[in-house]
């Protein structure tokens, strides 16, 4: 009889659909088995559709068996439905379940203290009309380099201890890749696209062949400024900068510029401010000079302007660079740059 398969089929899925409301204590759980079982694509409405293939007294006796079993799961949907009803008001009324005490917390990650750093430094020269942008870690020789007035022979190399890659340009073995030592080289690759005015601070981390100690890595982050226009003069520098230390350290800051070198800028100077710590007096963070250097600053040199087809008898720049972590060691008394890159969430909670 070709309803025997049919008729094996149904109490096989009797038999499983009862094994497994056994172990169903869960609405999620009951869900999935109506689903199952008596879904649209469920197994006893596909063999229910299965029935059209048969004769009409076939279809006759297994339809019949068929609505009856279709009738007893849901029975027995409805009777387990019931069951967990009143198995959670039994939970409630006795107290176990406490419906007006608050969710559990979802815990939640926080921003690391240099990715804070960064955006509150980017913050200060944005609301000043700067646009954040960003640039590749590794980079050519030529704008690491080159276009920022430090040809190969120049001793200033000697001043950036670099990782370079093993990989040159099979067009030019002249051009060889590293992994950049400063933000600087955004400078020339910002100019190269943009006519003035420009104005950029370009965050983003930087690389040194050094040994780590309490106040170096090989490893850190700056913030690189850039302003290109007509008739930029070292009074703008000077007062954009006044105003940066004052929103990042606080408005009763003082704040000292000396002469200073760079390749890429002329003149140049290094900014530092009054230690906050002794106000000024000497201690052992600024060791007893008063003051604590944060940047490196100064006028756009003469031949990086005309590198990226800039003419300097027209337009004058300044730019400026500093490093993150030591921003941040000293806005938060932090006195060992490793403990940043230690992976201690004792550490990193307090941020």
């Amino acid at each position: 009889m070709t309803d025997q398969p049919l008729q094996t089929d149904l109490e096989a899925i009797v038999r499983d659909a009862r094994g497994e409301m056994e172990h169903s204590s869960t609405p999620e759980a009951l869900e999935s088995w109506r689903v199952s079982y008596l879904g649209r694509r469920g197994r006893l409405t596909l063999l229910l559709r299965s029935l059209a293939s048969l004769s009409l007294e076939e279809r006759r006796t297994v339809g019949a068996e068929a609505n009856r079993a279709k009738a007893q799961l849901e029975q027995l949907l409805e009777q387990r439905q019931q069951a967990l009803k009143q198995e959670t008001s039994r939970l409630l009324q006795e107290g176990r379940i406490d419906v007006t005490l608050p969710g559990r917390p979802v815990p939640l990650g926080r921003l690391h203290p240099i990715t804070q750093t960064v955006r509150e430094i980017c913050a200060a020269f944005v609301s000043m009309g700067f646009d954040a942008v960003e640039g590749p870690e590794v980079e050519w020789e030529h704008y690491n380099f080159d276009a920022l007035n430090i040809p190969r022979d120049h001793p200033a190399r000697d001043m950036w201890d670099t990782l370079w890659v093993d990989w040159t340009d099979p067009t030019s073995q002249q051009r060889r890749m590293l992994l950049r030592t400063h933000t600087s080289p955004m400078q020339a690759r910002v100019m190269e696209k943009t006519r003035p005015p420009v104005r950029v601070v370009v965050p983003g981390r930087v690389y040194r062949y050094e040994a780590s100690d309490a106040t170096h890595e090989w490893h850190f982050t700056q913030v690189e400024g850039l302003a290109v226009d007509e008739r930029i003069t070292f009074a703008d520098m000077k007062g954009t900068l006044y105003e940066f230390a004052h929103r990042i350290f606080g408005a009763d800051r003082k704040v000292r510029f000396r002469c200073d070198y760079f390749p890429f800028v002329e003149p140049g100077a290094e900014m530092a401010i009054d230690c906050f710590a002794c106000q000024g007096k000497g201690c052992r963070i600024c060791k007893d000079t008063g003051w604590i250097e944060i940047m490196g600053a100064g006028m756009v040199h003469p031949k990086v302007l005309d590198g990226v087809g800039y003419d300097p008898s027209v337009y004058t720049g300044f730019a400026f660079g500093l490093g993150v972590e030591r921003i941040a060691m000293l806005k938060y008394g932090i006195e060992d740059i490793r403990l940043f890159y230690a992976n201690d969430v004792r550490f990193l909670r307090q941020f």
